[in-house]
């Protein structure tokens, strides 16, 4: 059977950074008109190509975003995880989307209308600083992810992969569990899960984090990001 919702969509988009900026009348409206949508595990949220049509949020799960190359090699870009948000790019340039977007959980998101997002891009100033601020740390991602790549050992990037969900700008709220597994953060460091167990270890043994039987529980974040920017 489908595990039960622990949460409503309205409690999401309630507890969002930008629905909190939102008039009461903007915020029924946008529950009104945004939707739900249930994605099975390897089941695809959106695709490379395809035309914009909505801006994306994780309700629950887990989904990352990666591009395929003609060899069909495939390259992550980046973890989204609940409350996070994605595509508004696209949506601003009004293009096809340049990514795809898989689930690597059985995950719920919301899909908030385009025309509904330009709305508020024209009548809403706090919504326009939320997403300024929301592209601003996506670029920053972006940037650190492309110099992890190339310059950081395999175990500072499993830290940089960790410490980069604390990112209030991008996850609102985190708590110091993060919710994935091994496999997980392999996917979304480029790394073999059994190079991701060493990492964990490693990471474990000098007391940035704290290995749990379906997630890790981070006990030193700016200790974690600190290594991470070591490499």
């Amino acid at each position: 059977m489908p595990k039960a919702p622990t949460r409503t969509l309205h409690e999401m988009l309630a507890a969002s950074t930008w629905g909190r900026v939102l008039t009461p009348a903007e915020f029924d409206l946008v529950l009104h008109e945004t939707r739900e949508r249930h994605v099975p595990q390897n089941g695809c949220i959106a695709r490379m190509g395809h035309p914009v049509d909505h801006w994306i949020g994780i309700i629950e799960g887990l989904g990352k975003m990666s591009v395929t190359l003609a060899d069909g090699k495939t390259s992550t870009l980046a973890g989204v995880c609940a409350d996070a948000w994605f595509g508004e790019g696209s949506l601003l340039k009004r293009e096809p989307r340049r990514y795809d977007a898989v689930a690597l959980r059985p995950t719920r998101i919301a899909l908030v209308p385009a025309a509904t997002f330009q709305r508020l891009r024209d009548t809403s100033l706090p919504f326009n600083h939320y997403l300024q601020t929301l592209m601003n740390a996506r670029l920053g991602l972006f940037i650190g992810m492309l110099e992890g790549g190339r310059l950081l050992s395999p175990d500072a990037r499993v830290a940089r992969c960790l410490a980069q969900l604390f990112n209030p700008d991008l996850y609102p709220d985190p708590g110091p569990f993060v919710d994935l597994r091994q496999n997980e953060i392999g996917l979304l460091s480029g790394l073999s899960r059994q190079r991701v167990n060493t990492a964990l270890h490693e990471l474990e043994r000098i007391g940035l984090i704290r290995v749990e039987s379906r997630g890790v529980t981070v006990t030193d974040l700016q200790g974690l990001r600190a290594y991470a920017c070591a490499g």
